[in-house]
């Protein structure tokens, strides 16, 4: 169609069949967006190894780790073997206490024991270091993905409980795998070597240890996946915790303006309740757990010493042999709590790690085409929408059959009720979400086919409100560098924001401010006005010298002077470039080369601003009515 002509109104466009479009290998479900997964489904072992596919740093010179890790487990009977020894052979030898034999075991054994400790001190060392290395890379992807998901999917999920994924979530990770991983291992190591000298000493009483425990690991397994269950209840609810005191904390103004504070303590009180709630019951299954280790572990002690001395009396093992026995029963019963004790924090880990893998496996939709990626080159840009749909997940079409082609250089001004469709045309425009259905193209190329990189370079969009970080002036505003000067000395990047706002006109502002670029805007800009956070914007958006502008009009809200500056921003922003404005004023419209008009996600009119007053259809009945309410 002609940018230049009229549209067919809405009413009087002929139905057109439902065929595929020429994107058709691109579409997606016309309703079906992905979700940030709640939670990964793999089972425990495969949360592990998927865990350590993320983050291989985790097990970089395990090998060494766990020869050092034996060598430790192994120190740990050195007590026993020379308390063994040193009773039968030193203190009962045959003509007396041998003295000489007694201080050389001692000797050995305080030699052995501080071998071991450096052993384990090593492992710790190491591990400590590879697992925040993992971590760190598992936070670095977690937090990538985050950002590379679409604004549909990144809104699935409140910001506070998102950011727990890869804050809180990663730190129960980090708590076993750095303590409770490392404690099982030399734990089960100390298990073996326990039972292997308990064998040797008396297979008898070693019988009756594992007779002792073999109902309670029957009995741990069913059990382990309850807590796992009660640990997940415990992470999501956090999850919802972080998300409710966020928003509250953002949304504070609104809050005390509106007197609702009673009412938001009262939801934030809920889910500090309901968090309290699950880790209490996680807590007392944990408790169950280890209290059936202890009785356990208490029984043993009491067969074994029971049933040793009986052997004693009959001749069946010495006492130094039964002293080292029961030396060897704690070191086999310490592990054994200890291990139902890192169970449980191990189920809290993998209710973290499934959580954080949960967004790791959530399908980027607005995906990066890759290596097939077509690098177009710089330029005013020509924009089309060739049969574009969009709908919103499990809502109904908000485009639909758009059609529509923008010549570069030209000044695009997009109009029509609330709720009629611009806004999702614009979010198409930058890629912020792929069509359902059709294509839209930059310089004859679906976005889908562009890099992502390259498309940011050339397509940037100037919110209705712009995001501003904490921090000055001059560092928000270079946040819209591009190329080789976004590594540049202070001194580049000063000088660059400089002639950025010398170039719109804004030198007069600057100079008002009580600090020039180094004024403080606050958290989220509050330091700053309305208006004056949106000369940031268009101020960052000359910086990045993009070839297509796509602006959200925002002067409703400004005073006079203001309004002055942003016009006269725009007039230099817009110069020579592709612009598309959400324009909410129709002053706007007629100062466009061009005007759409989007009505119930169609498009029924385009042309110039007179050309469209003289045909009498709905943007002239917009601009009557426009021009009847600021007279």
């Amino acid at each position: 169609m002609s940018t230049h002509r009229t549209a067919p109104r809405a009413t009087d466009r002929p139905a057109q069949p439902a065929t595929a479009t020429a994107s058709g290998s691109h579409a997606a479900d016309p309703v079906e967006a992905s979700r940030i997964g709640r939670t990964s489904g793999l089972g425990v072992g495969a949360t592990l190894r998927r865990g350590i596919q993320v983050s291989p740093e985790i097990v970089q010179g395990l090998g060494i780790t766990v020869v050092l890790a034996v060598l430790a487990a192994i120190g740990r009977v050195v007590v026993p073997i020379a308390v063994q020894q040193t009773v039968d052979t030193g203190v009962l030898a045959d003509g007396g206490p041998d003295v000489e034999r007694v201080v050389t075991l001692v000797i050995a054994a305080a030699f052995a024991l501080l071998a071991a400790a450096t052993c384990s001190a090593l492992v710790n060392i190491r591990l400590f270091r590879s697992t925040e290395a993992g971590l760190a890379t598992l936070r670095v992807r977690a937090f990538r993905h985050v950002h590379d998901l679409s604004v549909l999917t990144q809104g699935t999920e409140r910001r506070g409980a998102l950011v727990s994924r890869v804050t809180s979530d990663v730190d129960t990770i980090s708590l076993f795998v750095q303590w409770g991983g490392i404690m099982l291992l030399v734990s089960v190591l100390q298990i073996g070597v326990a039972t292997i000298l308990m064998a040797i000493y008396s297979w008898q009483l070693t019988l009756i240890v594992w007779a002792c425990f073999i109902p309670l690991l029957l009995v741990l397994r069913p059990a382990q996946r309850r807590v796992n269950g009660a640990y997940t209840a415990v992470r999501e609810r956090v999850g919802a915790m972080l998300g409710a005191i966020s928003e509250s904390v953002v949304g504070a103004e609104t809050i005390r303006a509106y007197g609702v504070s009673d009412r938001v303590q009262r939801r934030i009180d809920a889910t500090i309740q309901a968090t309290r709630d699950a880790q209490v019951r996680a807590q007392k299954l944990v408790a169950i757990v280890f209290s059936s280790g202890v009785l356990v572990s208490n029984l043993v002690l009491s067969v074994v010493v029971v049933v040793g001395t009986l052997l004693g009396v009959d001749g069946g093992i010495s006492v130094g042999r039964l002293l080292a026995f029961l030396f060897l029963v704690q070191l086999f019963t310490g592990p054994v709590q200890m291990a139902t004790e890192i169970l449980n924090e191990l189920q809290n880990a993998v209710a973290g790690w499934r959580r954080v893998l949960g967004v790791l496996e959530t399908r980027v939709e607005v995906a990066d085409p890759g290596p097939d990626a077509v690098r177009t080159p710089r330029g005013p840009a020509t924009v089309e929408l060739r049969g574009v749909e969009f709908a919103y997940p499990d809502g109904p079409p908000v485009l639909s059959d758009v059609d529509l082609t923008i010549p570069a250089g030209t000044s695009v001004a997009v109009v029509g009720a609330t709720g009629s469709g611009k806004t999702t045309m614009a979010k198409l425009l930058v890629r912020f979400m792929d069509p359902t259905r059709g294509e839209v193209l930059l310089d004859g190329v679906d976005l889908r086919r562009i890099e992502t990189a390259r498309l940011r370079e050339r397509v940037v969009v100037v919110p209705q409100e712009g995001f501003l970080f904490d921090g000055t002036l001059l560092t928000n505003i270079a946040y819209g560098l591009r190329g080789p000067d976004v590594d540049a000395g202070p001194d580049v990047v000063e000088a660059r924001v400089r002639r950025a706002i010398d170039a719109l006109g804004l030198g007069d502002w600057l100079a008002e401010l009580p600090h020039g670029l180094a004024t403080d805007v606050g958290q989220r800009g509050e330091s700053l006005s309305a208006g004056e956070r949106q000369l940031v914007a268009l101020a960052r958006a000359y910086l990045a010298e993009a070839d297509l502008l796509v602006l959200d009009e925002a002067t409703s809200a400004v005073d006079p002077a203001t309004e002055v500056r942003i016009a006269r921003a725009l007039d230099s922003l817009t110069a020579g470039r592709s612009t598309v404005t959400i324009a909410h004023r129709l002053s706007t419209a007629e100062a466009s080369d061009l005007v759409v008009v989007v009505d119930a996600g169609r498009v029924v009119e385009v042309g110039p601003h007179a050309e469209l007053v003289g045909a009498g259809g709905t943007y002239a009945s917009m601009h009557a009515s426009w021009v009847s309410q600021t007279r």
